[in-house]
């Protein structure tokens, strides 16, 4: 009963060896170093202190685009639903969202 799932597995695995090899076979071989192990294309050395990355704004950011999201997926399931049950949802978050953005400006 698992021979044909062991079949299945077998050929997709040497299908993926095949086009690794194949693949290895038509990269490009150069010289190590120079601009690659810089941390930009053009080869720009950036200061790290300019580098650094606000991660607390990414993370509200992150917040508000879940939020959204996750608003975008249930109304657009809710579409032919009946009632006040996506009008609630909607209230619901946006004053998530208005909670959010009073406490972030007043901290």
């Amino acid at each position: 009963m698992s021979y044909p799932l062991v079949a299945v597995f077998a050929i997709s695995l040497a299908v993926v060896v095949l086009i690794f090899l194949l693949g290895s076979r038509g990269t490009a071989k150069g010289a190590t170093g120079g601009g690659k192990t810089e941390p930009y294309a053009c080869g720009e050395d950036l200061p790290a202190e300019e580098s650094k990355i606000d991660l607390e704004r990414f993370l509200i950011y992150a917040v508000y685009f879940l939020i959204f999201d996750i608003l975008a997926f249930v109304l657009a399931t809710s579409s032919f639903a009946t009632g006040l049950m996506p009008v609630a949802y909607i209230s619901v978050v946006l004053l998530a969202v208005g909670v959010l953005v009073y406490s972030r400006r007043h901290v």
